[in-house]
């Protein structure tokens, strides 16, 4: 499954030429022509990475990214500028402002992507090895907690007959999560059948625990039954 990138840039001609060469190098793009249209497809989708323009009218692309930053969704999320300014003290401002990668107009289309490809590299060895320490030493409490998933499976009727009525606001995939979740599979067969990364999976749970004001997958689950929120 090929990255997902969102690209932000207000001047067309270079948003399609970017965006068909990152294409034509293997790459899926999602693009918006000011930052404010990029927020709004980024609540309903989680990008591998993200390339703005910083010059842009309303919502330049400092204020973009410290909008991101103060995110919990996106604090990680690898950031490129792309900018006519290549002044040092605008570089500088841009990399407190918490971006990955700074790249100057005119710009050779072959750096952009060496650029991606190597941030994109570091980010996948840094989850797995986040994976690993976070999952590892809770093996013994996750199996636990699928094991009580899969009791509450069991006594399904006994919980609730007919689940009381409740509004909770799911996004599709948030959906899908919960559905799995309450299936009793873990975070990397989640991933595997959604074709995703088991990091956009670990937030899809915390947000679903946000939600829901549970804690474990075990509450998650049972909260998701009484109040027939799971499928």
């Amino acid at each position: 499954m090929s990255a997902q990138l969102l690209l932000v840039d207000d001047e067309p001609g270079i948003r399609e030429a970017v965006k068909d060469y990152l294409q034509e190098s293997g790459f899926s793009v999602q693009v918006a022509s000011n930052a404010l249209e990029g927020w709004e497809w980024m609540q309903l989708n989680t990008p591998d990475l993200v390339i703005s323009d910083v010059m842009m009218p309303q919502v330049d692309g400092y204020q973009f990214l410290k909008q991101l930053r103060e995110d919990p969704r996106f604090q990680a999320l690898p950031v490129v500028f792309l900018t006519a300014k290549g002044m040092t003290g605008d570089r500088i401002q841009g990399y407190q402002a918490g971006v990955d990668a700074y790249l100057p107009k005119p710009f050779d289309p072959d750096e952009l992507v060496a650029i991606v490809e190597n941030l994109l590299a570091r980010r996948t060895a840094k989850a797995a090895t986040t994976t690993d320490d976070l999952e590892t030493p809770d093996i013994a409490e996750l199996a636990n907690q699928i094991a009580q998933i899969k009791a509450l499976l069991t006594q399904r009727n006994a919980i609730s007959q007919s689940p009381a009525p409740f509004k909770i606001d799911l996004t599709p995939r948030e959906q899908s999560v919960l559905n799995l979740v309450a299936e009793g599979l873990m975070n990397k067969e989640i991933a595997r059948r959604l074709e995703t990364s088991v990091r956009n999976v670990e937030k899809y749970v915390s947000r679903l625990f946000s939600k829901t004001g549970t804690n474990s997958r075990t509450e998650l689950v049972r909260f998701a039954l009484e109040h027939g929120l799971a499928k």
